[in-house]
């Protein structure tokens, strides 16, 4: 099979790459810019949005396209900080949508990036991919936007809308920087720590695209989350014990608001978010639970 990432070179996009390498598939990442150091390796190939603005014809033949690209939001969410956000989204859908108009046989599927954040902010709701969107902050109106940009973009083409939660994995993304206090004696709660954190590892991360690029009956929101999200208090004492570090400093809201500004929201905020869709359509987690997930990163 021969597969496309937008935004390739990012902390989902690599273990994407390296998991359908390892498959045998042949891989087409597309990014800003191609890497300045890169191996050759068989079956896989860097271009730049510039070589594909150029060249449509570069992804001629693929059997499915995912697009990850977008700028990140663990930023200071200044005016041109959103701006950044939100404008690095729709560009690259507007960029994919270009290059598939100049295609004779375009993919059979588009995965693309989302967030959970589309379902606003509870402490008691639960969320599945039935749920409807709310817009109530930031996050929530950069996904909305997102999500309706690519149901434009990619008419007659079926259309997976990955709504992620925190990916957990030791080369990057959020979970370092969670484990980070703790490792330094200094872990514990954020806020009131009744806050839901809707997580997944990095393997299932990748092992549900691949699964929803497989299965032709999953198309619209599909909610990439294990099935057991935690509060931000439990989060923190699994990780104590699991890595056998203290779980007692609780970093008050006001302090996190002062330091982070409106960016504290994605710590203090949360929604309790359920991958129903991905259960009814057969997917089997590896890591189901925080515990099984911390372990296998704490081992690798």
């Amino acid at each position: 099979m021969r597969y496309v990432i937008f935004g390739g070179s990012g902390f989902i996009g690599r273990e994407l790459t390296e998991y359908w390498l390892a498959a045998g598939h042949q891989i087409i990442v597309v990014g800003r810019r191609k890497p300045s150091h890169t191996s050759e390796r068989m079956g896989l190939s860097y271009y730049s949005w510039d070589d594909l603005d150029a060249q449509p014809a570069l992804i001629e033949g693929a059997d499915a396209l995912v697009n990850l690209a977008g700028a990140s939001l663990s930023q200071r969410w200044s005016p041109g900080g959103k701006q950044a956000i939100l404008s690095s989204r729709l560009q690259t859908v507007g960029r994919a949508a270009k290059a598939l108009s100049a295609l004779e046989h375009k993919p059979a599927v588009i995965v693309q990036a989302s967030a959970v954040a589309i379902y606003g902010t509870s402490l008691e709701a639960v969320f599945d991919e039935a749920s409807p969107s709310t817009v109530s902050d930031f996050p929530s109106q950069v996904v909305q936007a997102w999500e309706a940009s690519a149901d434009e973009a990619y008419r007659d083409i079926r259309l997976v809308k990955l709504r992620t939660g925190i990916v957990l994995g030791n080369g990057s993304g959020a979970f370092p920087k969670l484990k980070l206090p703790y490792m330094l004696g200094v872990g514990g709660r954020m806020g009131s720590g009744k806050q839901w954190l809707s997580w997944i590892h990095i393997r299932d991360m990748v092992r549900l695209i691949d699964h929803c690029v497989h299965n032709p009956l999953i198309e619209g929101p599909v909610n990439a989350t294990a099935p057991h999200p935690v509060r931000n208090d439990d989060f923190g004492r699994t990780i104590g014990s699991v890595f056998h570090r203290p779980h007692w400093f609780t970093l008050p809201a006001v302090a996190l608001k002062t330091l982070l500004g409106e960016m504290s929201e994605i710590l203090l905020l949360g929604q309790r978010v359920i991958p129903a869709k991905a259960l009814e359509h057969g997917f089997t987690f590896t890591y189901a639970t925080l515990h099984s997930a911390l372990e296998q990163l704490k081992a690798e």
